[in-house]
């Protein structure tokens, strides 16, 4: 996992443009909303890579390398986050969030489970609360 902070690139009175991807190929945009509480993930992709920009709200991620230990990071509004093929990944929405993610590789549309390999154990689970 590589979290980033996507800072503007240009500020006027008008508002302001933040440039989220830039020299990377993309083979799909998909726009994820999540209510509070909600998992997403719980999979990795063997040919796919994810990069995903929190546009509203946030989440817990959890990432995973091969059999190694669990990460967690609290990702918010503005954050963009990298996950390669292979790193078995889960969202957790602390609030009501969007995520815009992004694929180079085929998952996407109706090949979605193509490339998209379901966990037996969750790397995260739905909060209680």
């Amino acid at each position: 996992m590589q979290v980033e902070r996507r800072k503007p690139v240009f500020r006027d009175k008008r508002g302001v443009i933040t440039d989220i991807l830039q020299r990377i190929k993309i083979d799909s945009i998909t726009v994820i909303t999540s209510k509070k509480g909600a998992v997403r993930g719980n999979h990795y992709h063997k040919k796919t890579t994810q990069y995903a920009y929190v546009l509203k709200g946030g989440f817990r991620l959890y990432t995973q390398e091969k059999d190694g230990k669990v990460q967690r990071k609290v990702v918010k509004e503005g954050d963009f986050i990298t996950t390669p093929a292979w790193e078995k990944h889960a969202f957790v929405a602390l609030e009501n969030s969007i995520l815009l993610a992004c694929f180079l590789g085929p998952r996407r549309g109706k090949d979605y489970e193509d490339d998209t390999f379901h966990l037996d154990v969750p790397i995260a689970v739905q909060s209680r609360k």
